[in-house]
Order: structure tokens, then sequence, then C-alpha cells
């Protein structure tokens, strides 16, 4: 279950609709697992007021949740995006608390959890995923007890002193409780969590088990809550940068930005957690200093829309296009600018080639759950070229400790570290990318399906976690063949 599903409505020039799979990590990992097992997709189809019945696409099941105007004006961009995710991001910006918008996030976590339980077999596993349906694990255990049911958070989990701001902490804490197992990004997000179930509930906590006591005819559980942190397909990245068509592409690149010494590139959603301001300012202030030239150096800043419906953003582009504005007029040649700034995303194939193009890729997030974009170009670089400038504020700097580690506020350090970067010896960038490929390879998004639904089966012993069938073998667990929903 997620909020979006797994294929995008396409409607062609003569309105023949039409279904096709969307692009992400979370489908790449789990599509093997879903058509292997019969399985089910409950989500929305990404247009409102839309209702569609079930139909079957690649394999899988498609069960459409049906949203008005009204609830992605409450449920999603009102609680999931203006209370819930600058909330959990540090308060960076500040979280709106409105009533009429946590009564839509509850009617609509209600609907999700009865679509999955309408189709779920007797004794099946529902893998929730993301901060839109934290009430739906309570909700899926009140309607089908018998369902093994998970819980994965992409993003982070505040400390108990930020997250206690949510007038509806409590409720939010007792959805989440209803999984089996409750998934983190980070080892620290997972501490969060029990945390507040021991302030909140006061139940009885040793990582990584939570005591759930039972209630009416609820009997009592262990919970888990864990870090499973999210990775990449690193395989298909590896095959698409190794093309020659896109090898080709990324020579083309560097020609069209005049062939620099050096092109730093960073790739965003535009939003505020990505740090892309204090990225700008440290850049502008090398400028300024003459520490570097646009002649030798050229940032490339990829922003892709993101809730442009939502005030804060629309402000945030517009101080972002301001700031470019500046620095190309300041500092930009007739030949050479400063700042390539591209507000529109781009296919897989177009970004492999900006990868390969880049010298060094700055990652400024103040606040990230994972951040895929330093693994994707971590899994591009076969050359075992190009340096990684990474915020310490994202689940990836967990994991790729030999990138150059930063604090985004710190302006100085940052600008400090772009010049590291492009002073950085052959050999010395060579040695820190081939630790960081090791480590992207050995925990692939593969590795974090197959991590997470292993512990998930586990935790009711020897509960298999498909239903009845013959078992196949799949990796590091095995998965029982269902009939379809």
């Amino acid at each position: 279950m997620s909020n979006r599903l797994p294929v995008d409505r396409v409607v062609d020039d003569s309105g023949e609709a039409s279904w096709r799979q969307s692009p992400g990590g979370l489908v790449t990992a789990l599509e093997p697992v879903m058509r292997a097992s019969g399985g089910a997709w409950v989500g929305w189809v990404g247009q409102p007021d839309l209702e569609i019945e079930p139909f079957d696409e690649n394999g899988i099941r498609i069960i459409p949740v049906p949203l008005s105007d009204s609830d992605l004006e409450l449920y999603y961009e009102g609680f999931s995006n203006d209370t819930l995710w600058p909330l959990y991001h540090d308060v960076i910006a500040q979280p709106g608390y409105h009533r009429v918008w946590w009564e839509r996030y509850a009617v609509v976590n209600r609907r999700f959890a009865e679509a999955a339980a309408a189709v779920s077999e007797p004794g099946a596993t529902v893998w929730v995923q993301d901060y839109q349906l934290q009430l739906v694990p309570a909700m899926l255990r009140e309607l089908r007890p018998d369902l093994l049911i998970g819980f994965f958070n992409h993003i982070p989990f505040p400390a108990y002193g930020i997250f206690s701001q949510l007038p509806w902490r409590t409720q939010i804490i007792e959805g989440l409780l209803g999984a089996d197992v409750v998934g983190f990004q980070r080892v620290a997000d997972a501490g969060n969590f029990s945390r507040a179930v021991r302030r909140l509930r006061g139940y009885p906590t040793r990582t990584p088990y939570i005591e759930v006591p039972g209630m009416g005819d609820q009997p009592a559980r262990r919970v888990i809550a864990k870090a499973f942190p999210i990775s990449i397909d690193v395989a298909g990245f590896e095959e698409l940068a190794a093309r020659p068509e896109v090898q080709e592409r990324a020579r083309q690149i560097r020609h069209d930005l005049g062939d620099p010494a050096t092109v730093m590139l960073g790739v965003d959603r535009l939003d505020y957690t990505k740090g892309i301001t204090h990225r700008l300012k440290a850049y502008g202030e090398l400028l300024a200093e003459g520490r570097l030239s646009v002649e030798d150096v050229t940032l490339v800043q990829i922003a892709t829309p993101s809730r442009e419906r939502v005030e804060s953003y629309r402000q945030l582009r517009d101080e972002i296009e301001l700031t470019v504005g500046r620095i190309n007029g300041d500092y930009g040649t007739i030949s050479h600018q400063a700042i390539s700034y591209l507000h529109h995303g781009f296919p897989r194939e177009e970004m492999a080639a900006m990868y390969l193009a880049a010298d060094v890729l700055l990652v400024t997030a103040l606040r990230d759950g994972m951040n895929l974009v330093a693994k994707e170009y971590v899994a591009a670089r076969a050359d075992e070229d190009g340096v990684l400038i990474l915020s310490e504020f994202t689940g990836a700097s967990d994991e790729l400790r030999a990138a150059l580690l930063i604090n985004p506020h710190d302006i100085d350090g940052v600008k400090d570290a772009i010049v590291r970067a492009i002073e950085m010896p052959r050999h010395d960038r060579r040695k820190r990318m081939r630790s960081l490929r090791k480590r992207v390879a050995e925990n692939d998004v593969s590795h974090w399906s197959n991590s997470f639904l292993t512990t998930l089966r586990e935790s009711r012993g020897t509960q298999t976690p498909f239903g009845g069938g013959a078992p196949f073998d799949e990796g590091e667990w095995t998965i029982e063949r269902a009939p379809r929903p």
C-alpha cells in the first residue's frame, strides 16, 4: 500500500487511456515480489475524482483508491505535506495544525485500510508505505487481525521534543503500533519512535522490541521498530550508465556547458529541506572571493517541480530563481554561465548522463530520510571518478562515509569542501569512489526489501509472508505462491 500506485495513467491525443510503470526504486524493488506472490497494490491513481475498477497490470493486481479534490487539499497537501512533512523534517518550515486537515487524514486512511482489508487473502502480508498512511496499520489490524502488517517510513522520524508538538501525536503512535514491524531509514529514527512510545503510552521497549499490551479482543503483541536503509537498483543504474549513447550524451553535456574544468551538479526536488539556497550561497561566495571562476567551474542545478500549489514552495522557487539570476548576473560572462538552472524533471537516461558529466555532486539537504540521488551518482560512476559532497543530515551519510561529509548550515565548511573536491587528486577520488561503490552494491534495493520482509515474516515465528502454496526461493527469503486476490 502506498499513497500512489506503481503505474501512471496516460491519455494519448486520441483520448485513449493506458497505464505505464512509474519510475522509482520502490516499484523496482517490489514489482518482482508482487508478481511472484500474486500480490495486489493499493493506492491512488494520481488524478482526482477518478473512479476506476481494479485491474491487472504486468502481473500485479491494481486496487485504485479514489481521492477527490477536497481530499487532496486537506489530506495530502494539508496534513501530509503542510503538517507532517515540515514537522518530521525538524520544523525547517512551520507546520500548520488544522483540525479539518487531521479529520480528513483519518477519513482517507480509513478508506485505504478498508480497500486493503477487502482484497487481502486470509493471513496475507500487507506492507504499508510512508507517512501519508500512518493510521492504516491499526485500522487494518482492527478490520483484519489475521493479517501480517509491516510499515516503512521513508522520511525521518523526529525527536520527541519536536514530535510532541503534534496535537494528534498519540493517535499517530497508536496507528503505527498496529504494525508487526515498523521500519525506518536510520537507527536514530527508530530510537526516536521508541522514545515517543515510552513517553506517550508507557509501553516497555528493549531495542528493537516494543511490548504492546492486549486491549479488548486484541492480544498482547511484540512490535519490532528497526532501521532498514532503503537503496536503489544498483545493477540497473550501472547498466544504464554503461550504454554508449548515455556516455556520448555525457560528453555532449560537458561540451554544451563550454567544457569547463569542473562541472558541479545538484539534483533535488524543489523543497525547503534540500538546502538549495545554502548551496547557492556557498558557491556565490566562492566566486566573489575569487577562489573559483566561471571559466573553470560551472554549477548545474536541477530543481524538479514539487507541490507548486503550496504557498511555501512557490516562495522557495522565487527565492532560488532570484539568487540564481543574481549570481549569473554578477559573475557570468558571454561564454560562461555561473549556474545552469533547470526547473523540470528528466528521464533516467538523461540523469545517468548528468551523473557521468559531473565531477562533483552536491547534496546539501538540511534533513533527508535517505537521499537516493547520492546513491545513483555512486552507482553511475563505474569509472571510479567523481566526488560526492554529502550532508551529514541525510540517511545516506550513515552508509556513505567515504564521501566529503558536511554540515550544510556551516557555509564556510561547505565552501572548503567544494574547493577540496575540485582540487582532490585522482588517486584520492578513486579510493573514495571505490569504497562508496562497494557499500552501495552491498546494500541495493533488493537487499532492503528482502531484509524488511524477512524480519516481518520472522516476527510471527514460522508464519510465511504470503499465505499457502508451493514455495520458491527468492534470494534471502522464501515467497509463497498464493491465489490472486
